[in-house]
Parts: C-alpha cells; sequence; structure tokens
C-alpha cells in the first residue's frame, strides 16, 4: 500500500467573514497567540508523518509563500543580537525533511477545484487535505486518525463531527449504511441541506484522506452555486465506485473561519500557554465578567 506522504492546503479563498483584516492579508495567517493558523495546520500533518506540504494560493496569498521561506536576514538579526530561542522558533517552521509546493488558483472555484489544482504534484498517490480554518486540538493529531483508518480500510476517509441539527445548513451532511464505534462507511453526502432535510447531524469538516481516483471525479462535477465546484459532489461520485468512510475524531475542533470561533480559539490556546498562561488567567479572573 503506497504511504500517504502529500497533504494539500486549499489557502486561495478570500477571508471574507474577516475583513477588513483579510484584505491584504490571508485569514490563514491570522495569528492564534504567536502562531498563524496555517502553522499550526502545517505542523499537525508534519506530526502525522507527511513529508510535501502543497499550498493552493491565490494572487493574494504571498505572505504563505513568506512564511515558510527562509529569512537569512532575519536568523542574522537574531544571531548577532543572540536570541538563541527566537531564532529556533524560526527555523522549525519547516522542519529538515519537509518539502513545501505553492500552485497558483487563478480565482476561488470552490474546494474542489483548489484539490484539483493539486494533481500534477499528487499524481496517483492517495493524500490527505487540510483546511487551516479548523483548528483541532486532540492528543493524536486528527490527520493521524484518520490516516490510520486509511490504513486499515484503503479508503477515502472523511473526519465528521457531530453537530446541532440546526446548524446542518453551514456544513456536507452525510447518511451512513453502518459504523463500527467512530467509524462509519458512507451512504450519501449533501451539501448544507436545511435542518428538516438533513438525514443526520454528522457533518464533514475540515480533514480528509482521498484515493487519487477523487480527481477524476472532481472533473466530472458541474459547477454550482457561484460557478463553485464542490468536493462533496465529487465524493458523491466517488462513492459510486469504492467505499468511503467517515471518521469521528477524537480532539476538540474550532471554527477559526467565523470569528467568535477564532475568539475562542484564541483563549483556550493561551490558557495553554507556557509563558502566558500563568498571566492571562489572572488577568481574566480581574475582569470578572
Amino acid at each position: 500500500m503506497k504511504k500517504i506522504k502529500k497533504v494539500v492546503f486549499p489557502v486561495a479563498g478570500l477571508g471574507t467573514r474577516f475583513l477588513p483584516a483579510t484584505k491584504a492579508s490571508p485569514k490563514e495567517m491570522l495569528p492564534i497567540v504567536d502562531k498563524p493558523l496555517i502553522q499550526y495546520a502545517a505542523e499537525e500533518a508534519a506530526s502525522a508523518g507527511i513529508k510535501e506540504l502543497i499550498f493552493i494560493i491565490g494572487r493574494t496569498k504571498n505572505a504563505i509563500i513568506d512564511h515558510f521561506d527562509s529569512a537569512p536576514e532575519l536568523e542574522n538579526e537574531l544571531i548577532d543580537k543572540n536570541k538563541k530561542s527566537l531564532l529556533r522558533l524560526v527555523r522549525k517552521i519547516v522542519p529538515k525533511n519537509i518539502d513545501c509546493f505553492f500552485v497558483r488558483q487563478n480565482k476561488p472555484s470552490g474546494l474542489g477545484h483548489a484539490i484539483h489544482c493539486a494533481k500534477n504534484i499528487i499524481k496517483d498517490e492517495p493524500f490527505a487535505v487540510i483546511l487551516a480554518d479548523d483548528l483541532i486540538k486532540s492528543k493524536t493529531p486528527c490527520l493521524k486518525q484518520l490516516i490510520d483508518v486509511y490504513y486499515k480500510k484503503k479508503s477515502t476517509v472523511l473526519a465528521l463531527e457531530k453537530i446541532e441539527k440546526s446548524e446542518t445548513d453551514k456544513y456536507g451532511i452525510v447518511e451512513y449504511h453502518s459504523r463500527e464505534d467512530n467509524l462509519f462507511k458512507i451512504k450519501s453526502i449533501i451539501e448544507k441541506p436545511s435542518p428538516k432535510k438533513a438525514k443526520t447531524n454528522l457533518a464533514v469538516v475540515g480533514r480528509y484522506i482521498f484515493t487519487p481516483e477523487i480527481f477524476s471525479k472532481i472533473e466530472k462535477v458541474k459547477p454550482g452555486k457561484g460557478k463553485e465546484i464542490q468536493i462533496t459532489d465529487a465524493i458523491d461520485g466517488l462513492m459510486k465506485d469504492e467505499a468511503v468512510h467517515g471518521y469521528i475524531f477524537e480532539g476538540k475542533r474550532f471554527d477559526c473561519g467565523s470569528k467568535l470561533g477564532y475568539l475562542k480559539a484564541t483563549v483556550e490556546y493561551a490558557l495553554e500557554h507556557d509563558e502566558l498562561s500563568k498571566d492571562f488567567i489572572n488577568y481574566l479572573k480581574k475582569l470578572k465578567i
């Protein structure tokens, strides 16, 4: 079985929910305490054994390229000032055994289209996808959990989360044939159904493991609302030819694509930060909210 060593980060979106902050800066570069969202995602991938990071970027996303590029001027400055701890932080943004690739998506055309932009790099290998604005805190990296399921089932695997039924119109919702504990064999997937039409409250969230057959399915999807190619339509086509599984992961997800989710993540990560937690807790106590 081919090992999963490549991950795709679709980061070409416009981040309109965070305007004006995202007018000139990518939403994936918004910091949670002292690291941007995209770095948390890259670290999760590296911890799961991924060796190649593929970023699908838009015209305004050069800050992401710069973040993962070398910075000799900055490093020399830190060396001159003997700031060794900061130097280590900068140098480990991209571990030495990790390669980064950047692919330009001409315009935001849906998640399916963004993933398809990586086809020439992925070729005929299974691969992972991470949506960086879904920040997931867990003991075992969420992506590693999905990879383990892939090696067991040898099929596409979707990260699932139980949501409030009233929220189904914000997610892709799955129906299943069967289940083994937290593992489900998927029967159908529908993009953003109304609460009345949703068959379950199992939502697909920002982690995927795909077999390379997904590319041919994406190519057959007709553009929908906003002329976007939806990955849910491609997954639906994939299920006609092979099994697709969903897995309720261990961990806590923060929807950092929303302002409230972003604030929750900032607070919870600050509460666990080695340097800040004590002072931050004391500050919150003084607020007496």
